[in-house]
Parts: C-alpha cells; structure tokens; sequence
C-alpha cells in the first residue's frame, strides 16, 4: 500500500474524533496511521507487511500510554466525589435515633438521612437527642452530643 492509503486513513480516523464515544481510539489510530504513513513515504522500500506492524505498535503503545496516565484517576475523582459529599457533614447537627453507647454502632438522622454513628465521648445518649457530627470515616458519623 502506498504512503496516501496511511494518510488519508489518519485524516479519517482524525476526523472521525469528533465522535465524542471514541474519540481516544480514533485519535490514536489517527496520529498512528499519519506517522506510518509519513515513515512510508520517507521509507519507500519497506516490505508489505512492515506498514501495518508499524501501525499496531504505535497504536498499542499509545494505547498503553494512554492507560497508565489515567490508571488512577477513576478511584481518586470516585473519592474526590464522596468527600465533597460528607465534607459538609462536619460540624452539622443531627438526632440520634436510638440509644448511643460509647464504642457500640448506632444510628442518627442528619440532613434527612439515616447514618452509622459511634460517640466521640464516653457518656451514653438517649434516642432522640441532640448531636453534632465531629468527623466522617466512611459511613459512619463520629458525634458528639450538644450541649
């Protein structure tokens, strides 16, 4: 195949990015196809099969660049989410809706919801009473009562 097949290719697959779905595929497989095409061109006695290895290599490793810069962000734009979410807890007021017992799971209501709660003081709360949230760990809520 001669170095305009690669070139054109890349134009398309360049274009075809605008496909917001694929657009890493198809921008890889584009800017792959334009540097085989170029390495045709500057190359003109390569073998038949030297321009597609060429292009599966560039795109794998593209591929693989890719990858590995993105490798974390899911879990830390995840974690990033959940933060801004129970941030704002923090100093809130909340009702216990059982008894607390120091170092035992209960649960209060704050914001309209129910959460896991555990004392941040060693006196026991009746149910209904009165709390404010000194910190989140997960799902659970660390209150302390109101005085």
């Amino acid at each position: 195949m001669s170095h305009w097949y690669w070139l054109i290719l890349g134009l398309l697959l360049l274009l075809g990015a605008f496909h917001r779905r694929w657009r890493v595929l198809l921008l890889l497989g584009g800017g792959a196809a334009l540097l085989t095409g170029l390495v045709r061109f500057a190359v003109p006695g390569l073998p038949g099969w030297a321009p597609g290895a060429l292009f599966a290599l560039l795109f794998a490793v593209g591929l693989a660049l890719v990858l590995m810069r993105h490798r974390g962000k899911g879990r830390a734009a995840a974690a990033a989410v959940a933060r801004r979410k129970v941030d704002p807890l923090v100093g809130s007021e909340g009702v216990t809706l059982e008894a607390l017992a120091p170092g035992r799971l209960g649960r209060v209501e704050l914001a309209g919801e129910s959460w896991n709660a555990r004392l941040t003081t060693s006196r026991p709360l009746p149910a209904g009473a009165r709390v404010r949230v000194e910190r989140v760990e997960g799902l659970t809520v660390f209150v302390s009562p109101l005085r």
